[in-house]
């Protein structure tokens, strides 16, 4: 059995430059640094370091598993010390998700949001990143279930001999800590009305029924649970496996030519327009939105994320 790999999203917001608009370059610079050097002591076997709006986001590679205690101390190092050149420079919001004094093992509950899977490589697998801003994890509940459900958007639910097996899905009540697993598309019109109830439910990971694993997994960490107060919104991220058995790029990108309306916006108190952009174009402006979402598009080879590099 080949060996599987693993990829990590964290992500949070640790300052930014005027209100909520981008992390200072020396931030990312020193997310990047860090990682780095993550990779020369074998923690990762690769990495890319982005943001959305004033989130900063982690992608990693290792062959370490979900929860590596090693891993996740890298990511909150690398968010503490973009933390502390935030409070130098006297940046809005500087260290505001990390909830915790320390790193106690485990990245989750200490306020970054992550999203991990673990699956042996395909003999080509593209891998997607989604990251949102100024919004919360139902925000992909829509888009979510048009993909994996609907025929209409995804044609390889009917031509693809795999995808035809439909998929699973882990839906979680954010509010008492339960999950649930139900089937699709059997079970279709239950999923879709507990994820109706966009402040309670939300999707954590999509499965392939067809024995190819993990097609989607979703951060789910609602801060302000967390926390016990208001802190910012969730800025939810999501990873996907695309093609062959499951669906393909374009379908994944599909359903984000229709507008659709999301929780957050300004004080994460208003519903506004999901709006795509590029990681360049996401600086959260007019009323601290709209809502944003990007996404960025890797192969995976043998734990390298490749891209367009030269």
């Amino acid at each position: 059995m080949a060996e599987k790999v693993t990829v990590s999203v964290i992500k949070a917001d640790v300052g930014s430059v005027c209100g909520h608009t981008r992390p200072h370059p020396s931030m990312m610079e020193k997310c990047d640094e860090i990682l780095k050097d993550g990779m020369k002591q074998g923690i990762l076997e690769d990495y890319y370091v982005t943001r959305v709006g004033d989130d900063i986001n982690l992608f990693m590679t290792h062959y370490k598993g979900e929860n590596n205690k090693d891993v996740h101390e890298l990511a909150w190092n690398a968010f503490y010390e973009a933390a502390q050149l935030a409070r130098k420079m006297h940046l809005y919001g500087a260290g505001q998700d990390l909830l915790a004094d320390s790193f106690s093992g485990n990245i989750k509950g200490a306020g970054p949001g992550s999203a991990e899977m673990s699956f042996e490589e395909r003999k080509s697998e593209p891998v997607m990143f989604f990251m949102a801003d100024k919004t919360e994890p139902s925000a992909y509940s829509l888009p979510l279930t048009r993909i994996f459900l609907d025929p209409f958007t995804t044609t390889g639910l009917v031509i693809d001999a795999r995808a035809k097996k439909g998929f699973d899905f882990e839906i979680h009540d954010v509010m008492d800590h339960k999950k649930v697993i139900m089937s699709a598309p059997e079970e279709s019109w239950s999923i879709l009305s507990l994820l109706g109830d966009t402040s309670r439910y939300a999707i954590k990971r999509i499965y392939s029924r067809a024995g190819l694993g993990t097609a989607a997994v979703l951060s789910t960490d609602k801060l302000n649970l967390t926390a016990g107060k208001y802190i910012g919104k969730d800025d939810p991220v999501c990873v996907v496996r695309a093609q062959s058995g499951m669906p393909s790029v374009g379908e994944y990108l599909q359903p984000f030519m229709n507008t659709m309306l999301v929780a957050g916006w300004m004080r994460g108190s208003h519903y506004g327009a999901f709006f795509p952009c590029s990681p360049e174009y996401s600086d959260p402006t007019y009323f601290d939105g709209p809502p944003r979402i990007c996404c960025l598009g890797f192969q995976l080879c043998n734990g390298k994320l490749v891209g367009l590099e030269p």
